[in-house]
């Protein structure tokens, strides 16, 4: 009997990677990746290039049955009545947005408290984060969808205008694999078709993960309206569509089906199996901390995002803007390639000889200093050496994301195990680092694509019907292990502030 297969997309800040997986056993049996432009806005007709090209790089999707997109959070994308892209989608990492995040927390703020919020501070700034953070499980910073809305209705009011639907980066491409696009004379773009899940809509800021709905009160605030189409809303085993025939599916009887999709955090935590009680730290072009909750997360200081996970759960998580480039930045300072950098890293001592990077080379999402700049501290005549600056980038980078763990444990979440991931995790240094920065045992799990594993294996799901996704078996690299080093953390948030 021929193996079923499925397609697990994975539209992320780079480039587009289609894996191609045996639905049974998550055994991977084609590849195929294309490179997006660089930049922090892009046309999002280059994602559908860059689709079509991973797709004939892994053998094509004649044969396969079923497929799913997971996507970097957050980007923008802006559609008209006849389904044409009205500008280009700004992405998760660019920051215009700042002082529009700061006028709806304000707004929201306004008002003096109610009585059920006897007790918040005065201070408006506070009272609009805690109400934001209460209605949608986040407070709006420069990534979130909803701010860059309200930068477009402030800055571009013409295209604001004609906005007649709004998605994110995986429902856009979701929709075109479905056949859908800029409508014809005779035909409509069908914007009604447009569907997502619940991980990435509660990474807009106007939806609510709690209840399922989304908070077109909230939408109008940034875009002065609320009519507009926004994608529905799926549960993770459902199907949202049925693939073109010409993309997908060609071979199948009955067609390809196109499951929800998701957030590319979420979906990444599905490929690794992660259950309550687990982390990942992905080091990729941001840093990303996330746990499994069977709860909402509420954080009232507004440092930990509470968005929800692809499986039913949440997905409480911080988020650096700055991550594995915290050693392409190392590199480049200090003239060395990857292997350099942890050579020098590792002649170093615990605490690099007092020097300390705080790495905020972009600004920082958390904490949320979008104008910050990186700085190294406590360089002397006597410190100052290729070795230790070397062990400072690597212990920026580490203490960065140590920073994201301690606020999404201050919640009370439950870590129990951490999982390592992404390409920075390829680093000899950040290996040999890692549990002494981190303060526990560090699993790590073969280097692989893990948000197109967690996308192939939602096809799965939503190919099955079942319950629970199909029970894949992760492999383990190793296990990092080493003594705790708490004062090289101790003096990083000495200087961080």
């Amino acid at each position: 009997m021929d193996r079923i297969l499925v397609a697990g997309i994975d539209t992320s800040t780079q480039s587009t990677k289609v894996r191609v997986t045996d639905a049974l056993t998550g055994e991977m049996v084609r590849f195929g990746q294309a490179r997006h432009p660089e930049g922090t806005s892009v046309d999002p007709q280059y994602w559908w290039h860059a689709f079509r090209e991973a797709a004939r790089q892994a053998g094509g999707l004649d044969d396969v049955s079923a497929l799913s997109v997971g996507g970097q959070q957050h980007g923008m994308v802006l559609l008209d009545d006849d389904g044409s892209v009205i500008r280009d989608a700004l992405l998760w990492n660019d920051t215009r947005s700042a002082p529009d995040a700061e006028r709806l927390i304000s707004d929201m703020g306004e008002q003096p408290p109610t009585v059920e919020e006897t007790g918040l501070s005065d201070d408006r700034m506070m009272r609009g984060r805690q109400r934001w953070v209460r209605a949608v499980g986040s407070s709006p910073v420069a990534s979130l969808t909803i701010t860059k809305i309200a930068w477009v209705a402030r800055n571009e009011p013409e295209n604001a205008r004609r906005v007649a639907a709004i998605c994110l980066p995986h429902d856009w491409l979701s929709w075109r694999i479905a056949g859908h696009g800029p409508s014809t004379a005779r035909g409509g773009a069908q914007l009604d078709a447009l569907f997502t899940d619940r991980s990435d809509a509660s990474g807009t800021g106007y939806f609510d993960s709690a209840v399922n709905e989304y908070r077109f009160d909230l939408l109008e605030k940034a875009l002065g309206r609320k009519d507009v189409i926004l994608p529905q809303v799926l549960g993770p085993e459902r199907t949202g569509a049925h693939a073109d025939p010409s993309i997908a599916g060609r071979d199948i009887p009955g067609g390809c089906i196109i499951a929800p999709g998701g957030g590319d955090n979420a979906m990444a935590a599905l490929g690794l199996n992660m259950t309550v009680g687990d982390v990942s730290i992905s080091l990729g072009t941001s840093g990303v901390a996330a746990a499994i909750s069977p709860t909402p997360a509420y954080d009232m200081t507004a440092a930990v995002t509470g968005f929800a996970d692809c499986t039913g759960h949440w997905l409480p998580l911080a988020c650096t803007i700055n991550g594995s480039r915290i050693t392409d930045a190392g590199c480049t300072a200090l003239g060395a390639d990857y292997d350099e950098l942890a050579a020098l890293t590792m002649r170093s001592e615990p605490g690099a000889g007092g020097i300390t990077l705080i790495p905020y080379f972009d600004g920082e999402r958390t904490p949320n200093r979008p104008h910050a700049t990186a700085a190294l501290h406590g360089m002397t005549l006597a410190n100052t050496t290729r070795e230790n600056i070397a062990r400072a980038f690597t212990e920026g980078l580490l203490c960065s994301q140590r920073d994201c763990m301690e606020l999404v444990r201050k919640l009370g979440t439950d870590i129990r195990r951490v999982l390592l991931i992404g390409g920075g995790a390829k680093s000899r240094a950040v290996r040999a680092l890692a549990p002494a920065i981190l303060g526990m045992d560090v699993v790590l799990p073969s280097a692989d694509e893990y948000v197109a594993i967690g996308a192939a294996r939602q096809a799965a799901w939503a190919l099955s019907g079942g319950e629970e996704p199909p029970a894949w078996h992760l492999d383990i690299e190793t296990t990092l292990t080493g003594a705790s080093t708490p004062q090289v953390y101790e003096q990083y948030v000495g200087y961080r502030g």
